[in-house]
């Protein structure tokens, strides 16, 4: 681990605008790649499994629907080969070409999915085609956060890594509103039959859009000399795996553990809450998606505050508050949710929110500071990678099948509890980094 600095640093509240050019770069990169990821978690809880798994569907919905839920944890299981990769890459045709590599593959990844065939067009080609662009979505996904994180913490001010390393976290819960509001628009204007015959489509072709966006902002934010200097770095830092778990295979196995509850609470968000409302408890589709995303706001507000609170609390000591928060109320929410209130199932998310977001906030800041700097682009990448798969991989598949066999939705939170106090036990073991030497 990186050496504690010897004294203590002061902090700087103003930022430069280069600052605030990365900051808007890695956000606006990571919002744009989590949108397109949350359009299929979504799409494959509302219509993927009648489109693409017709006959699986027809004889056994429940069944189709586990399957077409575990497709979202195919791409996980790619990620770590992209973080890979990516340093390979790198090192050869530079961070620049990188970032906007990685963001093209996943858009049009994302946009090819929305001109695929369906079962009935072309038999089962249809679910393989979609399974390959999926792995593609993960592959490139497996690229791009590692270099975002240590982008905005390594650049930070003086005591303000946590704040700083929020940016990019908040790009998950920006990419799932504009995923959730993207839908709730089409559910709420067009019939339910129209949406699973064309309407579905659409949020997947608006990745082109997206794309272009992403692309225009990332290249301002590509000439700064910051960017520069991360390449110089990651070309120190792109160590061989053998040196990386020769050394420190303790804080890969630690930075795997302490992601596993909050990303697999973080998808059961994305992608069964919704699905389980309408499909369950009979809500009203377009209702369900607007309080989602509503409650995603919540994700958004408390995940920047727990990157800034950890630098006044520490990254331990946050990380316990929202684990803690994550298990005592995985089970009471699912009490509240099956009310059928929408109200109250508003209310069940956004709390669960809390946790989420005093879990997530301040991982890029810990992460960061829990590897020296030989090692830290592939650590914490890997580490990310891994515990995305333990988490949040299979987590609606594994609700579902939990739903089927036994009838309860409790077991779900029970679930969920389980994995946060896993969690809250890896983040235990860690000494606190904060305040340490990134230069060391």
């Amino acid at each position: 681990m990186a050496t504690v600095a010897s004294a203590r640093p002061r902090v700087r509240s103003a930022t430069t605008r280069e600052e605030r050019r990365v900051l808007a770069g890695t956000l606006v990169g990571t919002s744009i790649e989590w949108y397109d990821f949350f359009i299929y978690a979504q799409a494959a809880g509302l219509v993927l499994a009648p489109l693409f798994l017709a006959p699986l569907a027809e004889a056994n919905r429940g069944a189709a629907q586990v399957l077409s839920f575990a497709t979202i944890g195919i791409s996980f299981l790619f990620r770590p080969l992209g973080a890979v990769v990516a340093g390979w890459l790198g090192d050869r045709i530079g961070r620049k070409k990188l970032l906007v590599f990685t963001l093209v593959m996943m858009g049009v990844s994302t946009s090819l999915i929305g001109v695929l065939p369906t079962y009935e067009a072309i038999g089962v080609a249809a679910p393989i085609l979609l399974i390959t662009l999926r792995i593609l979505q993960g592959f490139s996904a497996g690229g791009e956060w590692g270099g975002a994180a240590l982008l905005s913490v390594e650049h930070a001010p003086a005591g303000r890594r946590g704040f700083f390393g929020a940016f990019p976290q908040i790009g998950v819960p920006v990419g799932m509103i504009l995923a959730t509001a993207t839908l709730w628009i089409l559910t709420s204007s067009m019939t339910p039959e129209a949406f699973l015959e064309w309407g579905w489509r659409v949020p997947f072709l608006l990745s082109i859009v997206l794309i272009v966006v992403g692309y225009v902002i990332r290249r301002a934010v590509e000439e700064s000399p910051v960017f520069e200097d991360l390449l110089r770095r990651r070309k120190e830092s792109a160590a061989p795996l053998g040196q990386l778990f020769r050394g420190n295979w303790r804080q890969v196995v630690l930075t795997a553990v302490v992601f596993i509850g909050n990303n697999a609470a973080g998808y059961l968000l994305i992608a069964f809450f919704s699905t389980y409302a309408v499909a369950s408890l009979g809500m009203d589709r377009p209702t369900v998606l607007l309080a989602t995303a509503l409650a995603s706001f919540g994700w958004l507000g408390f995940t920047l505050w727990g990157g800034r609170i950890s630098d006044r609390l520490g990254r331990v000591r946050t990380f316990q508050i929202g684990y803690l928060v994550l298990a005592v109320w995985a089970v009471p929410m699912w009490f509240l949710i099956d009310t059928g209130e929408i109200a109250w199932y508003f209310v069940a998310l956004f709390v669960m929110t809390f946790g989420l977001g005093l879990s997530y906030g301040p991982q890029a800041a810990l992460y960061a500071e829990m590897f020296p700097a030989n090692v830290r682009y592939s650590g914490v990448s890997i580490g990310y990678a891994l515990g995305a798969i333990l988490g949040g991989a299979f987590a609606p598949m594994i609700a579902e099948a939990l739903l089927n066999a036994t009838k309860a939705s409790w077991t779900i939170g029970v679930y969920i509890a389980i994995v946060s106090v896993i969690s809250l036990i890896g983040v235990s073991l860690i000494k606190e980094p904060k305040g340490v030497d990134l230069h060391a």
